[in-house]
């Protein structure tokens, strides 16, 4: 007899048969399975070990963040880019995800620097190639045209290059500079905060440099019946108006290669035709100037323009006028003024202009006499640029010297600039240097009291084969 308990193992051993038995028949259906997708490759298994790598818990996550980045960024566009993830593992397999996980980054392309609001970045920094943009190209006429088509003169801007790069982004400092100071000049705002606030962008986006970049001469920001040289000395507690016209004078320069250049701000629209008269005959000078061209000639045509304006201010009208002793001028190497002035009214004198010269195009049209004198504080000094050594027996006009050869050498500067590097108690030894001609004074340039100027300028170089305006601008 069959015991109970050999009656129970053999009951374990046949339930043991039956399991392998069932495993065995899913082996077989396995690897029939497998034989029978032999022909069409390895993509139901590489579809079914991706698919675990790409399982709803692990792709949930990625189209959230790439739904909170968003269809431009550089993590892809939301679902569709999970969606477009799955069907790129489907086809291809381990490579293809790899390639899938790099794409994103052929994407992330390193974008070119924008200038902030307002401008803090470095000029050099958003043109990283060293190339500055080109200013306003007008061709010389008549007997200069050939100039346009020489070889030989193109070769020669070809050598000057460099050059003109470098007052090329002095200009375009300029540019951004007074683009963002028009939008903070307002009534009610220090004309010290004006100034102060205008210099410190020049030297931010000049990249300051000692002698090599930064600020050419004090900003003049001359009120009303001033029409140049005007900039407040420490203290001055002048505020902006609403009926204020202001002229804003300033330079940039690179290498001593100098940009200068001036615009006029009016609040009041009963200014327009004062505004207009001086920015059209400035236009009108550079259109006429050119090689060989005699400066009287120049002269003669800005006050044909200037005077055909006339202007209505508090119902009474007035006629407007050319200053007529104040001139455009010649630009040299440290040098602001260099020599040639280029007159705003007609019987100046006949010297010609010359290939390879800058000058500094300003017109000022006034409702006054169109007559300055010399008034009001000075704020404005420069050291002579052809004086040689002189003796001074006063220790602190010596010191006061040396320091003006450090940080300005010829270029014009003011006395806020003396105070903001740190010299103390410098009048006497300031009045020394000027009584000794070392150094002279440039006082504010004024019309009849009650009167307004406006004023207009820019810096142009006469090129080999062409005649470019360095300073011009989106807005003048």
């Amino acid at each position: 007899m069959v015991g109970v308990a050999d009656l129970a193992a053999e009951g374990e051993v046949n339930k043991g048969l039956e399991a392998l038995n069932l495993e065995g028949e899913d082996e077989v259906e396995e690897i029939n399975g497998s034989a029978h997708d032999a022909d069409t490759g390895e993509v139901k298994k590489k579809k079914k070990k991706n698919k675990k790598k790409t399982s709803s818990a692990a792709v949930a996550p990625e189209v959230a963040a790439n739904t909170v980045n968003g269809s431009n960024g550089s993590n892809g566009a939301g679902v569709t880019q999970a969606d477009d993830d799955e069907e790129e593992v489907e086809a291809g397999g381990d490579d293809a995800a790899k390639k899938k996980k790099k794409k994103p980054k052929s994407k992330k392309k390193k974008a070119g620097l924008e200038q902030t609001d307002p401008p803090s970045i470095p000029v050099k920094d958003l043109f990283p190639l060293g190339e500055f943009p080109e200013g306003e190209i007008q061709h010389y006429k008549d007997d200069n045209l050939w100039r346009t088509t020489s070889e030989e003169k193109r070769e020669q801007e070809r050598l000057e290059k460099p050059m003109y790069n470098d007052v090329r982004q002095a200009a375009e400092v300029h540019r951004q500079v007074r683009k963002y100071i028009k939008t903070y000049a307002k009534p009610g705002v220090p004309m010290i905060d004006i100034c102060e606030t205008l210099e410190n962008m020049v030297r931010k986006l000049i990249s300051e440099n000692g002698l090599k970049a930064g600020i050419a001469f004090p900003t003049g920001c001359s009120l009303n019946w001033v029409a140049a040289h005007w900039t407040p000395n420490s203290g001055d507690k002048t505020v902006l108006q609403y009926d204020d016209v202001m002229k804003l004078d300033f330079g940039t320069h690179i290498d001593g290669r100098i940009v200068d250049c001036a615009f006029t701000i009016a609040f009041n629209p009963q200014y327009d035709p004062l505004l207009e008269a001086s920015r059209e005959a400035t236009n009108t000078g550079i259109r006429e100037a050119g090689i060989d061209v005699r400066l009287g000639d120049i002269g003669a045509a800005i006050q044909e323009t200037m005077e055909s304006y006339e202007v209505e201010i508090g119902g009474k009208t007035y006629p407007i006028k050319s200053i007529r002793n104040l001139n455009g001028h010649s630009i040299a190497p440290y040098q602001i003024h260099a020599g040639k002035s280029v007159p705003i009214v007609k019987g100046g004198e006949q010297t010609k202009m010359e290939e390879g010269e800058f000058f500094a195009i300003e017109t000022f049209a006034s409702t006054g006499k169109g007559y300055i004198r010399e008034d009001l504080e000075c704020s404005h000094y420069m050291k002579n640029f052809d004086v040689g050594h002189v003796p001074l027996r006063l220790p602190a006009a010596k010191k006061l010297l040396a320091t003006i050869n450090k940080n300005f050498s010829t270029l014009a500067f003011c006395r806020r600039y003396l105070d903001r590097i740190g010299e103390t108690k410098y009048l006497m030894a300031l009045k020394n240097l000027c009584d000794q001609g070392v150094v002279q004074p440039c006082p504010p340039l004024c019309d009849i009291k009650g009167s307004y100027v406006s004023q207009h300028e820019h810096t142009i170089y006469l090129r080999p084969t062409c005649k470019e305006v360095i300073s011009r601008g989106d807005d003048f």
